[in-house]
């Protein structure tokens, strides 16, 4: 996945600088200090490793929810349910990156007593990036997944309407003295959040990730309308997929379908959106011996990153991308669109918060 990198000549902002912003943005909305952590937490976590679609760019987007009531700013999470390996969260309609990590946390809990752990997630909200969840899981030692239902703007392969989301799978797995393999996809072509920003960019889409109203490619962010399934002319592989995290986030959880939830853009941002999620941590011990499983991911790995590459090209493992912007980012800092740095500027007049930018 390419990085969202904007093309303006404007400074990099260290990540520091826009972590602490966004804190202390989300606080004098009225969010409490668990949510403001776990929203800042998901969008950097976005904005660090290059998916910028999912970082920082939505800070305005959760204000609104906060204000106006879309999103519950001192959130009562409770198990709803809890049933040997497996549990319901019901999250009191909190932000979602607050309810994923709470979900996380708890299903990792679980894999360390009964070598699997599976949280149903209720009553959520947008969560941004999947990974941030998945890799959670994996920093203490679990193989992590993660999965997410959002409101229908994806068709089905050879559709002409909305039908699912762009409902997100993530997997993350330690290794030993490494980062952890990190794999994060939308099962459409791109996440919507691609497409708004390639709008703030002036950008041109790819060929074959959007649709037009009716059901045609456009690579207009302006017309487009709905996006592709991932896969092209073998969309259905997506939309299968898709429907994997439809009947995990909503039919399990007894949330709403992606056709039923509340477009995320609006206009009504005074009702929770009902939102449902699902995480799943192994522990990699419990199946096999410690040992031979580190050994065994490091020699996958090495195999992997050393294996020939068509020319004037590299092989990378998923996550290898991520990391390396992670690092660069970490070092240099951040260039911000010029819709995020004005929206920054807006809140920050708002709040009487010195925007970083």
């Amino acid at each position: 996945m390419p990085t969202d990198s904007p093309s303006s000549s404007s400074l990099l902002t260290p990540l520091a600088a826009i972590d602490a912003f966004c804190r202390q943005i989300l606080t004098a909305a009225g969010a409490d200090h668990a949510t403001a952590e776990a929203a800042t937490r998901g969008m950097i976590h976005g904005s660090r490793h290059g998916i910028d679609s999912h970082g920082v760019r939505l800070l305005a987007h959760y204000v609104k929810g906060l204000v106006e009531g879309r999103l519950n700013p001192s959130p009562k999470l409770a198990l709803a349910t809890a049933f040997g390996a497996v549990a319901s969260l019901d999250a009191d309609n909190a932000h979602g990156a607050l309810a994923t990590y709470t979900a996380m946390t708890h299903a990792t809990r679980l894999a360390g007593e009964f070598g699997i752990g599976s949280v149903a997630i209720r009553n959520s909200s947008h969560f941004g990036p999947a990974g941030a969840y998945a890799i959670d899981a994996a920093e203490h030692g679990f193989i992590g997944f993660a999965f997410c239902n959002s409101d229908s703007f994806v068709r089905l392969h050879d559709g002409a309407m909305r039908f699912h989301g762009t409902n997100p799978i993530a997997c993350a797995v330690p290794v030993r003295g490494q980062n952890p393999w990190l794999f994060d996809m939308a099962t459409s072509a791109v996440p919507y959040n691609r497409v708004q920003l390639y709008r703030s960019l002036g950008r041109e889409l790819p060929a074959g990730v959007a649709s037009d109203e009716r059901g045609y490619d456009t690579r207009d962010p302006e017309v487009a309308d709905m996006l592709a399934p991932l896969g092209g002319e073998f969309g259905f592989k997506g939309a299968g997929l898709a429907g994997i995290c439809e009947i995990l986030s909503a039919v399990l959880t007894g949330m709403k379908l992606s056709f039923d939830i509340a477009p995320m853009p609006g206009p009504d941002f005074s009702t929770p959106r009902g939102l449902g999620a699902f995480v799943i941590a192994l522990k990699p011990g419990a199946f096999v011996d410690i040992d031979t499983f580190d050994a065994a991911m490091t020699r996958y790995l090495d195999t992997l990153r050393s294996s020939p590459a068509r020319e004037g090209f590299n092989v990378m493992a998923p996550g290898d991308r991520e990391w390396k912007v992670a690092v660069h980012r970490e070092k240099e800092g951040i260039e911000l669109d010029p819709a995020t740095v004005e929206s920054f500027r807006a809140l920050g007049s708002t709040y009487g918060v010195n925007s970083p930018v």
